[in-house]
C-alpha cells in the first residue's frame, strides 16, 4: 500500500473531528432574542463581505489560471493545481468563519452558565478552524499526489497549488485586516476617547462592523493565512526531495511521503491535545490558560514521538528527525517569547502601561521599543533551527524543520481562532444588556484569547520565515543555481560571480527585497488609516444627527459602517496584493534568476524583522490598555487609559493587518519564484 494513504486518512480524520465540534457548538443555546438579533447582524455582515471579496478573487484566480496554463514550460496541469489551491484556501477560511459567526452568541449564552462552559464552546469553535485547515490542506496535497506524482512535471505542479493558496490568503488577510482594524480603531477613537462610553456600547454605530471584522479578518483571513503556511512547508520539502536522496532516504517517493506522514502524525497529536483541554469547575484564569497550554504541549510532545517513529521506519538514519525536532522546539520557544513580550503578566507590557501615565507619546515610544527588542528571541530561534536542520539534513532538513514547526497547527490554530469568538461574545453580552458577571466571564475569556492570539502570531511569523527560506532553497535547486549530486548540495563554481554580493544586480535586488516589506506595510497601514477615518466621520455624524443615541432612545445605523468598511477594504486591498505578486516576476525577468534569489533573501530578512516588530508592539499596546482597564495606573476613563487607547489604535493595524500580511507576502513571492523556475532557469536578465 502506498503510505500516502495514511496522510489521506489523517486528513479525513481531521475533518471528522471538525464536524464533531461543529455539531457540539450548534447544539448550544443561542441565548435571548436580543442576542440572536445581534448574532444575525454579524453573520449577515461577515457573509456579505466574504461573498463580495470572493467575487473579486474569482476573477483574479481565473485570469491567473489561464496565464499559467498557456505559458510555455508550465501548462494546464500547473493552472489546474493553482485553481485547486485557491479553492481549498478559500474553503478553509470560509468553513472556519461560518462556525465562528454562529458560535459567538452561543459562547455568550454559555458564559451565563459558567466560565468553563464559555471556554468549552469558544475553544471548540476555534478547533473547527484548526482541524479544517489541516484536514483540507493535507487532503488537497494527497489528491494532487495520487493524480500527478507519476508525471515528470510533478514538482512544478505542487508549487502551483501553494501559489493558489498564498494568493487567496494574501487578499483575504489584507482585505479582512483592513476591514477589522478600520472598524475597531474607528469605534475606539470616537467611542472611548471622544464620547467616553464603554467598549462595545450599543450606542456606537461601529460596533457591529467591529464584530464583523473580527470574523472576516481574524478568522477567515487567519485561516487562509495558516492554510498556505501549512501546505507551503510540505511543498517546499517535496520540492527539495532530490537533496534527500540517497543521503537521508532511499528513493524519491519516500522523500515525498516523509513530510506528509510527519504532518499526518501532527494531526493525530493535535486531536489528542485538543481532547486534553479540560478544566475543573474553577473560575481562575490560570487554570484556563493552563488547560490550553496543556493541550498544546501534549500535541508537541506526541508530534515528537510520532515523527521519531515515522523517520525511524522510513529514513536511512535519524538525521531528518533532528531537523523536525529543531523546528518543533523553535516553534514552541517563539510562542513563549512572544507571550513574554506581549502579556500583561510580564514586565515589558506593564512598563508600557506605566509609561501611559506620562501621556500618549511615552506609551507609543515604549510599545515600539518593546516591539524592536522582541525580535531578538525569534531571530535566534529561527537561526538555531536553520543551522541545526542544515547540519543534519542539508536543504531538505531546513524545509522539514518548517513542517516540524507547523505540525501542531491543528491545536495551535484552535487556540488562536478561539480568541475572536470570545471577543465577539463579550460584545454581544454588552449590547444585550446582560448582567455584569456574564461580561466579566467573557472578558476573562477575551483576555485569555489575547494571550493565545499573541502566541499564535509569533508561531505564524516564525513558521513563515522558515518556510520562506525553504522555498528560496527550492528555487535555487530548481533554477540550477545550486547543484545536487551524491556528495550533497554544491554551488556551481561558474556562478560565483553572479552570486557575489559585489555583483551590482545582486546587490540591487537585495536592496529592493529589503525595501519591499516596508512599502507593503506602509500601503496596508495607510489603507487602515483612510478607512478608519471614514468610520470616525460616520460615527460622529450619527451622534450629531440621530436624536437620542446617547440617551438610548435612538438607534444607530450599524449597517452604514459595515458597508463603508466593506467597500473601502475591498478597494484598497488590491494594490498591495498586486505589488507582492508582480515584484518577483519583474525582478526575475529584468535582473535575472540570480538577482531574484538575492531579492528573496532581502525580503525574507526585512519582512521577518518588520512582522515580528509590528505584531509584538501591537500586542503589547493592546494588553497594556487592558492592564490599565483592570484598575492599574488610573483605570478606565483616566488620562493614562486614554493614552493607552490611542496606543492600541496605533498597534491594532500593525498586529492584525500589516504584520500577518507580511507573513503571506514572503511565502507568496518565494513560491511564485519557484513556479516560474522552469521559465527563467536559463535567463540572466536584461540588465
Amino acid at each position: 500500500m502506498d503510505l500516502m494513504y495514511i496522510a489521506l486518512i489523517a486528513g479525513v480524520l481531521a475533518l471528522a473531528v471538525s464536524a464533531y465540534f461543529v455539531r457540539y457548538v450548534m447544539s448550544q443555546s443561542e441565548g435571548t432574542e436580543r442576542m440572536k438579533e445581534i448574532s444575525l447582524a454579524i453573520k449577515e455582515g461577515a457573509t456579505a463581505f466574504l461573498r463580495r471579496e470572493y467575487q473579486i478573487l474569482a476573477v483574479f484566480v481565473i485570469v491567473v489560471t489561464i496565464i499559467l496554463s498557456v505559458v510555455p514550460d508550465l501548462g494546464w496541469r500547473v493552472g489546474l493545481a493553482f485553481i485547486f489551491g485557491s479553492i481549498c484556501s478559500a474553503a478553509a477560511g470560509l468553513a472556519g468563519m461560518n462556525v465562528a459567526i454562529r458560535a459567538n452568541g452561543r459562547t455568550a449564552a454559555a458564559a451565563n452558565d459558567s466560565l468553563n462552559q464559555g471556554l468549552r464552546v469558544s475553544f471548540r469553535a476555534g478547533a473547527v478552524m484548526g482541524f479544517t485547515v489541516v484536514g483540507i490542506g493535507i487532503l488537497g496535497l494527497a489528491v494532487l499526489y495520487f493524480i500527478f506524482h507519476q508525471h515528470a512535471d510533478f514538482l512544478q505542479i505542487m508549487p502551483a497549488f501553494g501559489f493558489g493558496a498564498s494568493a487567496v490568503a494574501l487578499f483575504s488577510r489584507v482585505g479582512g485586516g483592513i476591514f477589522t482594524k478600520a472598524a475597531d480603531t474607528g469605534a475606539d477613537l470616537v467611542g472611548k476617547v471622544e464620547q467616553s462610553i464603554p467598549e462595545d456600547d450599543p450606542r456606537n454605530a461601529a460596533v457591529i462592523a467591529d464584530f464583523v471584522g473580527d470574523n472576516v479578518g481574524d478568522v477567515a483571513g487567519m485561516g487562509a493565512d495558516l492554510f498556505e503556511s501549512y501546505v507551503q512547508a510540505i511543498i517546499a520539502t517535496m520540492a527539495l526531495s532530490i537533496v534527500a536522496i540517497p543521503l537521508l532516504v532511499a528513493d524519491q517517493v519516500t522523500a515525498w511521503q516523509l513530510p506528509m506522514l510527519v504532518a499526518a502524525g501532527g494531526i493525530v497529536a493535535s486531536i489528542i491535545g485538543a481532547m486534553a483541554v479540560r478544566v475543573g469547575e474553577t473560575p481562575h484564569m490560570e487554570a484556563l490558560l493552563g488547560a490550553l497550554r496543556r493541550g498544546t504541549f501534549v500535541a508537541a510532545i506526541l508530534t515528537g514521538v510520532f515523527s521519531f517513529a515515522i523517520i525511524w521506519v522510513l529514513a536511512e538514519d535519524l538525521n531528518a528527525y533532528w531537523a523536525v525536532l529543531a523546528g518543533l522546539v523553535a516553534g514552541v520557544l517563539i510562542g513563549e517569547s512572544t507571550n513574554y513580550f506581549t502579556s500583561f503578566a510580564y514586565k515589558p507590557t506593564k512598563d508600557i502601561s506605566e509609561a501611559s501615565l506620562s501621556g500618549t507619546g511615552a506609551n507609543i515610544i515604549g510599545g515600539f521599543a518593546n516591539g524592536l527588542i522582541s525580535i531578538l528571541p525569534p531571530f535566534l530561534f529561527v537561526v538555531a533551527a536553520l543551522l541545526v536542520a542544515n547540519h543534519f539534513a542539508s536543504f531538505y532538513g531546513v524545509a522539514i524543520a518548517g513542517i516540524g514547526m507547523l505540525s501542531t497547527l491543528g491545536i495551535t490554530l484552535a487556540t488562536d481562532a478561539y480568541g475572536p469568538v470570545a471577543d465577539n461574545a463579550g460584545g454581544i453580552v454588552e449590547m444585550s444588556d446582560l448582567p455584569k458577571h456574564i461580561r466579566e466571564r467573557t472578558d476573562a475569556l477575551d483576555s485569555l484569547g489575547n494571550t493565545t492570539a499573541a502566541t499564535g502570531k509569533g508561531f505564524a511569523i516564525g513558521s513563515a520565515a522558515l518556510t520562506s527560506l525553504a522555498l528560496l532553497l527550492s528555487y535555487a535547486v530548481a533554477t540550477g543555481i545550486v547543484q545536487v549530486n551524491a556528495e550533497g548540495v554544491q554551488f556551481d563554481p561558474g556562478f560565483v560571480e553572479q552570486l557575489s554580493l559585489l555583483n551590482a544586480p545582486m546587490v540591487a535586488a537585495l536592496f529592493l527585497g529589503v525595501m519591499l516589506p516596508g512599502v507593503f506595510s506602509s500601503l496596508t497601514l495607510t489603507s487602515v488609516g483612510k478607512t478608519s477615518g471614514l468610520i470616525v466621520n460616520e460615527v460622529r455624524r450619527q451622534f450629531k444627527e440621530i436624536p437620542g443615541i446617547m440617551e438610548g432612545t435612538g438607534k444607530p445605523e450599524y449597517g452604514k459602517c459595515v458597508d463603508i468598511c466593506t467597500k473601502a477594504a475591498l478597494r484598497q486591498m488590491i494594490l498591495p496584493a498586486f505589488i507582492a505578486i508582480l515584484a518577483p516576476v519583474l525582478i526575475g525577468f529584468v535582473l535575472g534568476r540570480f538577482a531574484l534569489a538575492g531579492f528573496l533573501m532581502g525580503a525574507i530578512a526585512g519582512g521577518f524583522l518588520l512582522a515580528v516588530t509590528m505584531a509584538n508592539a501591537g500586542g503589547s499596546w493592546d494588553n497594556a490598555k487592558k492592564y490599565i482597564e483592570m484598575g492599574n495606573f488610573g483605570g478606565k476613563g483616566s488620562d493614562s487609559h486614554k493614552a493607552a487607547v490611542v496606543g492600541d489604535t496605533v498597534g491594532d493595524p500593525m498586529k492584525d493587518t500589516s504584520g500577518p500580511s507580511l507573513n503571506i507576502m514572503l511565502k507568496l513571492m518565494a513560491v511564485i519564484s519557484l513556479v516560474l523556475a522552469p521559465v527563467i532557469m536559463n535567463w540572466d536578465g536584461i540588465i
